[in-house]
């Protein structure tokens, strides 16, 4: 009687987890598809910058490997439109050619042909063996709706969900952001997630021990970007390492990527740097970048319960009254806008708004194990990428994590990012 009992209660649990994948896949493609409204076939098919992809690209590879994953290698099924195999396989056509494609609603019929059987097998799917790979493909999308969110921004196209739906309720403080420092004590602390929605590189949870260290309490602001301009700081040698001042001259740069000068912008976080300007203005600051070890112990450590948080103010699921994610507001908020998200250390707007680099390059931690290829992240432990942590404005809320790291070459200034200093 008790097996009986167990067997229909292990039943019930994989139903209710099926639904659970059903809904967020559901809702992951309603964000995915509403970036698209309005747009005409020269915007989907404009490759904006040489090192992104067509807006389209990234929907119709969104639905390849969906496709690719599910209904070809579990479901055993035959491909699915096999004419676009080429096109929107990852390793298929250089990104310079990917700016031939199919039509958006032809796109859109290929995304629900194939999400009509994906959801047909996940009745049946084993997800005591598959659930990694569920939870993973969710991630897969959303990280490709990032990507179009700035990709149509670097075409000139804003894009702010919140006209489409309810209006979040921002909260500007009266008090403007300071330039303060935490101290954050000696010791270990445990870095990393193992979870079910942990992708390869954040595992395993490994304990890691922290000489003392200040990080700032806020990321840098537009405000205090500019002293670093007007200071002369793109004209300064000295606050450049070689590599990037070399790249400086090369670019002839003199503001980050998405800089204006509306000064009421002043207590936002600047956006659009590189991590070689990062690393300019935090020499100029007397400062330094954090190592990734370092922002995540300020950002998820609980020293008190000594334990890691999923996110800086504990288990509860991001939503538009923590932190500025998933395209929710359109553009960054002020620094300090989310005073009751603070991580336990005291760390304000740890997770959204804008991306932060750290001095650490991309490599696996021990034990790593690729999954579910080797090209979505080993291939990246190459020395040549730089971390960032914490999501932007854009990032849906399955890539918000405090152990969720972001990698890109340090030239990269397209992507929302921005940073925080650190000092020993």
């Amino acid at each position: 009687m008790n097996n009986f009992i167990s067997e229909c209660l292990s039943l019930s649990n994989l139903d209710d987890r099926r639904q659970e994948i059903k809904q967020e896949m559901e809702l992951c493609r309603s964000t995915t598809l509403k970036l698209f409204q309005g747009i005409d076939y020269e915007t989907f098919c404009c490759q904006a910058h040489p090192d992104f992809s067509p807006v389209g690209w990234h929907l119709g590879h969104i639905a390849f490997i969906e496709s690719l994953w599910l209904l070809e290698k579990f479901a055993q099924l035959p491909p699915l439109f096999p004419q676009y195999r080429r096109l929107f396989a990852a390793d298929g056509l250089p990104k310079k050619q990917r700016g031939n494609l199919p039509t958006l609603e032809e796109t859109k019929h290929y995304l629900d042909t194939v999400r009509k059987q994906v959801f047909q097998y996940l009745e049946t799917a084993d997800l005591e063996q598959q659930e990694r790979l569920w939870r993973w493909l969710i991630q897969h999308e959303s990280q490709h709706t990032e990507t179009i969110t700035f990709v149509l921004q670097l075409q000139g196209i804003k894009i702010n969900l919140a006209e489409r739906s309810p209006s979040p309720q921002v909260i500007i403080p009266n008090t403007p952001p300071t330039d303060e420092m935490v101290q954050i004590p000696a010791g270990k602390f445990e870095m990393g997630n193992d979870s079910i929605e942990a992708l390869d590189n954040e595992r395993l949870v490994h304990r890691v021990y922290l000489d003392t260290y200040c990080i700032d309490r806020y990321p840098v602001t537009c405000g205090q970007y500019r002293t670093f301009i007007e200071a002369g700081g793109y004209h300064n040698q000295n606050l450049w390492s070689d590599s990037g001042w070399e790249w400086l001259q090369k670019n002839s740069l003199n503001q980050p990527r998405y800089w204006t000068s509306d000064r009421n912008l002043d207590y936002h976080p600047v956006c659009g740097v590189s991590w070689y300007e990062a690393e300019a203005y935090a020499q100029f600051a007397g400062k330094r970048l954090p190592t990734e070890a370092e922002w995540e112990k300020a950002v998820s450590w609980d020293a008190t319960l000594g334990c890691r948080r999923t996110y800086p103010w504990g288990e509860a699921t991001p939503d538009d009254s923590l932190c500025n994610h998933n395209n929710i507001v359109g553009q960054t908020t002020p620094v300090n806008a989310y005073q009751t998200a603070q991580s336990f250390y005291g760390l304000y707007d740890t997770l959204g708004n804008v991306w932060e680099w750290t001095s650490s390059w991309f490599d696996g931690y021990a034990g790593f194990i690729s999954y579910p290829y080797i090209g979505y992240s080993q291939v990246y432990f190459d020395g040549q990428h730089r971390v960032l942590r914490g999501g932007s404005w854009a990032t849906s809320p399955w890539g918000l994590r405090a152990s969720f790291r972001n990698w890109y070459h340090p030239h990269v200034r397209e992507i929302l990012a921005g940073f925080r200093c650190a000092s020993s």
